[in-house]
């Protein structure tokens, strides 16, 4: 039961209680899993203090079901809210969608639009087709791109997504995919048959990707096209000659990267000529959308190998693309996001020199991100910091998805409080008092079954 009570209009918070942990246990026993996304599980920030659920959104402003408001400065929507929490803007034309229907017997011309300023801003492309999520979009991506080469092999580097042809890395070994972002991925439920089909590499290892492709044969090469480093430009001219001299088609899945640097994805920056773009995330602005963006001949596979799902012609994503896309270049919105995550990981990086802390801060700005180094004990500094943060009301991480909605002020202020918590982490790391201040049980990166 919500602890939430109004009295003449008044919310009256209650401090004292935690109602989204409590609803996350009940969670717990009805979905399997707790929740449909591993990033916003309670074990990955400090388990027994996140707050967990929200009753509001806006800005960058989150309100828990208790009534508390914290800043967002963590995953803002896990990438998607690109603009802030409820654009007014985006919500108004999504309002008008509503009002005029958002699924019929007949198509909604939104589809058509989009398609065409996504082909627009990505002129090596002669198609697109449209998902509601990334992993659905990689699905298809993968599906064309082994339609159009007839080879199953693909070699590749990243996080992308949940489906069979991913996981079935863990059916050659069960540590497969732990450099790649998520640890723990058990490949339970993927057929057997699907062993030897995909190989992993590390990301700007042009050597070890040239060894798979010569040893399998390999019709597919999959990169992000960029997390938390950039790929180098040796990588992308060893990448295009590989490609080219072994046949391979090149996929970059931008659903994390895409629109933060510029009007489409990094590949626009770094001279690599890929075959397939998928894009998602923050394309909506929150509201489901992703699309699958190739060159002509590759996407008209898409006819002659059967995808097709309801709702992936709903009006809703397309229209709310659509006004995402335009406020995103008519701002220049990327500039903002690359300012204030560089600023954020400055400010980062100065503090951690001020308190002697080790620290190292990522490259890519609009995910900004720090590393600590101090081997084992980096989950319990981490949860200490994300602790410490909630209690002066922020939604706080070792990551920020930088947001329109993120100001200069906010970052200012953030800072100030990140200055007080890490001369806190300073002085248990001194005294060796760290366990001893923490009042949740350690951060889990990993994935495992929930009890």
């Amino acid at each position: 039961m919500l602890t939430e009570a109004l009295q003449d209009d008044v919310l009256v918070v209650d401090e004292t209680i935690n109602s989204g942990l409590a609803l996350w246990q009940r969670a717990k026993q009805v979905i399997p899993g707790g929740n449909g996304l591993l990033s916003k599980r309670p074990e990955r920030y400090a388990p027994d203090l996140w707050p967990t659920y929200y009753s509001k959104a806006s800005g960058v402003e989150v309100t828990d079901l208790d009534g508390k408001t914290y800043i967002d400065m963590a995953q803002m929507g896990i990438g998607a809210a690109i603009l802030g929490y409820c654009q007014p803007d985006v919500d108004a034309a999504v309002i008008d969608a509503i009002r005029h229907g958002v699924s019929t017997t007949l198509n909604c011309p939104e589809e058509v639009w989009l398609a065409e300023k996504l082909l627009a801003l990505n002129p090596f492309a002669g198609g697109v087709k449209f998902a509601r999520t990334g992993g659905e979009a990689m699905a298809i991506a993968v599906r064309i791109a082994r339609a159009f080469t007839g080879k199953s092999a693909i070699a590749f580097s990243g996080y992308h997504g949940w489906s069979d042809w991913y996981l079935a890395t863990n059916l050659g070994s069960a540590q497969g995919l732990n450099e790649h972002l998520l640890p723990g991925l058990e490949p339970k439920g993927v057929p057997e048959s699907l062993a030897g089909t995909i190989f992993p590499f590390a990301y700007n290892n042009i050597h070890e990707l040239e060894t798979l492709v010569k040893q399998h044969a390999i019709g597919i090469i999959v990169i992000e096209g960029a997390r938390y480093d950039f790929p180098t430009p040796e990588f992308i001219a060893g990448l295009q000659r590989i490609a080219s001299q072994y046949d391979c088609l090149i996929v970059v899945d931008e659903i994390t990267s895409g629109w933060r640097l510029n009007d489409g994805g990094v590949y626009k920056l770094n001279g690599l000529r890929p075959d397939i773009v998928v894009f998602g995330k923050a394309m909506g602005n929150g509201y489901a959308i992703s699309a699958v963006v190739g060159k002509k001949e590759v996407m008209d596979e898409a006819q002659a190998t059967f995808i097709s799902s309801t709702f992936w012609t709903e009006r809703i994503g397309f229209v709310a693309a659509l006004k995402t896309l335009e406020i995103l270049v008519n701002n220049k919105v990327w500039n903002h996001l690359q300012w204030i995550g560089d600023k954020i990981g400055q400010g980062w990086a100065a503090l951690a020199q001020k308190h002697e802390l080790k620290l190292s801060v990522t490259d890519f700005k609009p995910l900004i991100s720090f590393k600590l180094n101090y081997g084992q004990l980096n989950a319990p500094i981490l949860t200490l910091f994300i602790q410490e943060m909630l209690k002066r009301g922020y939604l706080a991480a070792s990551s920020v998805y930088v947001s329109y909605a993120h100001t200069e002020a906010i970052v200012d202020q953030y800072l100030a409080h990140v200055d007080e918590v890490f001369s806190l982490i300073k002085h248990a790391l001194l005294h060796d008092t760290l366990f001893d201040l923490l009042e949740t049980a350690v951060k889990d990166d990993g994935f495992k079954r929930l009890n």
